[in-house]
């Protein structure tokens, strides 16, 4: 296991996460929003090197629908580390031969159906363009040589596990330097690679997009009323097939599935502020559900816990904060 064989270090930042809540906070700092699709099993772990104009994020994530807003002016390559990775991009089904880049601004939808392991390499603005992006705003997919990816993989993990064991090598500027430009001659090769195909080297994230966010305003904004896909396919103004078709390609299940998750995700959120009058009925039918039994069953097979649980520990936070 990758990470139980690291130690943190002054040059390397490690954390794992066992809890979804504790999780929360690194995802604010970059702009993700992540729904766990598996909490039961919930684990994830990551690994953070700084060089001189490249920072390397190592990341063991976990079955999630993930929405993220990459804001990357000097650019990102963002590669599988493991050969089993699977996910969807925009509605692109990628796996672990493929890797994606982007320089700009791209608000990114992601699938992932099970644990990935993976790493992002995010430029400094300062870097010399090295010809790997044809232009901004446009994330691509790439199939490079397999040779060169198992390459920057191992540099990689060559370099996390030094930052382990040596971290005072970090702040001799010439071998940050010499790192760093070993990693960014892997990369060159693998850009050496056709777009994944010629019609299709833009991930697209247009209208299923949109779709998807004028959905989660609507749900969030009638948290009580009863949701029929006729009535939301009217009031967005496309067909039913058409709603249908964004929330699966976007989101990996049905329209159904996703509004009673968005919604179980929120009564959840409720629950956690443990207030001393609030109550798992309240909570419950504050997000729609009247029927107590199938609320606790759907509750309890999507977190692995009652609700009463989830009630007491937000009462618990809530007097230890206070």
């Amino acid at each position: 296991m990758l990470f139980s064989a690291l130690a943190p270090s002054p040059a390397l930042q490690l954390t794992t996460f066992t809890d979804i809540d504790a999780f929360r906070p690194a995802e604010l700092f970059e702009d993700a929003r992540s729904i766990p699709l598996d909490v039961a099993n919930f684990e994830a772990a990551r690994a953070v090197v700084c060089l001189p104009a490249c920072r390397i994020i190592v990341m063991q994530t976990f079955a999630r629908i993930l929405d993220t807003a990459y804001r990357t002016p000097g650019g990102m390559v963002l590669l599988p580390m493991s050969d089993d990775g699977r996910a969807s991009l925009n509605g692109v089904e990628l796996d672990s031969r493929f890797f994606v880049a982007l320089r700009g601004n791209d608000d990114c939808h992601f699938v992932e159906p099970g644990t990935n392991l993976h790493a992002m390499l995010i430029l400094s603005p300062a870097l010399r363009d090295r010809g790997w992006f044809d232009r901004a705003d446009m994330i691509q997919a790439y199939a490079p040589d397999r040779t060169a990816l198992m390459h920057v993989r191992q540099l990689i993990l060559d370099i996390l596990r030094t930052a382990s064991a040596e971290p005072g090598l970090f702040a001799i500027p010439e071998i940050a330097a010499h790192l760093q430009e070993g990693l960014l001659l892997a990369i060159d090769e693998l850009f050496r690679v056709d777009l994944r195909t010629a019609g299709d080297s833009r991930i697209a994230n247009g209208r299923s997009s949109r779709l998807i966010e004028r959905l989660d305003d609507y749900v969030a904004a009638h948290p009580i009323a009863p949701i029929y896909s006729d009535g939301l396919a009217s009031e967005f103004g496309v067909s039913m097939r058409t709603l249908g078709s964004a929330v699966s390609k976007l989101r990996g299940m049905s329209l159904h599935q996703y509004i009673r998750l968005k919604r179980l995700w929120a009564a959840r959120a409720r629950l956690l502020k443990g207030g001393g009058s609030l109550t798992v009925a309240s909570c419950a039918r504050a997000q729609g559900f009247h029927h107590m039994g199938e609320f606790a069953a759907i509750y309890r097979a999507t977190f692995n816990e009652a609700p009463s649980e989830t009630l007491a520990r937000g009462r618990l936070l809530s007097l230890r904060t206070a």
